[in-house]
Formats: structure tokens, C-alpha cells, sequence
């Protein structure tokens, strides 16, 4: 028994060899080196005109709505001019309204007008307009 334990050894460790080379160990997965030169991707660069593209596209986004802020902003100007000029006609309308009662200004509105009052003798000069 003691050579077929050695025999059997022997075979045992002939059969574990190859095993033991064909073992390779666990293949590590490696990064590849950092690459030098023109062809790196500069991605700072890249970053800044992104930005600047994002930048610009919202810049544009706020374009139509301050052109009508603006065109907005000074039909209302000319509308308040509107206003205060149409306010004061209608003062003085008004108030024409209130003297339209008054005698004097009835016989000033009546003689602007050719009227002559009870009594008086009418007399049209000719030639004086020139």
C-alpha cells in the first residue's frame, strides 16, 4: 500500500502540475494611459462654449419680449400725452358749457357771428379786405 500511496502521490502531483500551469491569474482591467498631444479632448474648452451657447440662446429667449416691453412702454407714453391733451379740451369745453349761460358771452358769441341786437342799424363796409 505505502508504494501505491506513493505511486498514487507521484501521479496525483504529476496530474496537478499542468493544472497548476495552465492557472493563470485574474487578467486586471487596466485604464488606458492618459493621452498627451493634439488629439485630448480639450473639455474645458468645450464646457465655455457650451455655455456661451446656452447663454446666448436664453439671451435670445428674452429678445421678443423686451422689443414689446419697449414698443409697449412708449405707446404708453403716447397715449398719456393723448390723454392729458384730450383732459384739458374737455376743460375747457366744459367750462365753455358753464359760460354758455352768461348774457355777455351770449352777445360776444352773437356778434362773431354778424348778429345785430334790437335797435341797432346794421352798416357793411365794403373794399376794406384788401
Amino acid at each position: 500500500m505505502a508504494a501505491r500511496a506513493t505511486a498514487g502521490r507521484s501521479r496525483a502531483g504529476a496530474r496537478r502540475a499542468p493544472a497548476a500551469q495552465k492557472r493563470r491569474p485574474a487578467a486586471r482591467k487596466r485604464r488606458p494611459a492618459a493621452r498627451s498631444g493634439p488629439s485630448r479632448i480639450k473639455w474645458d474648452r468645450i464646457g465655455r462654449i457650451a455655455l456661451t451657447l446656452v447663454l446666448a440662446a436664453v439671451l435670445y429667449s428674452y429678445l421678443n419680449p423686451a422689443i414689446d416691453f419697449v414698443k409697449t412702454y412708449t405707446a404708453t407714453t403716447a397715449a398719456k400725452a393723448d390723454l392729458h391733451e384730450l383732459q384739458e379740451t374737455n376743460r375747457r369745453l366744459h367750462r365753455r358749457v358753464q359760460s354758455s349761460d352768461d348774457p355777455s358771452v351770449l352777445n360776444h358769441e352773437a356778434r362773431t357771428q354778424g348778429m345785430v341786437a334790437d335797435g341797432e342799424t346794421p352798416i357793411v363796409v365794403r373794399g376794406l379786405g384788401g
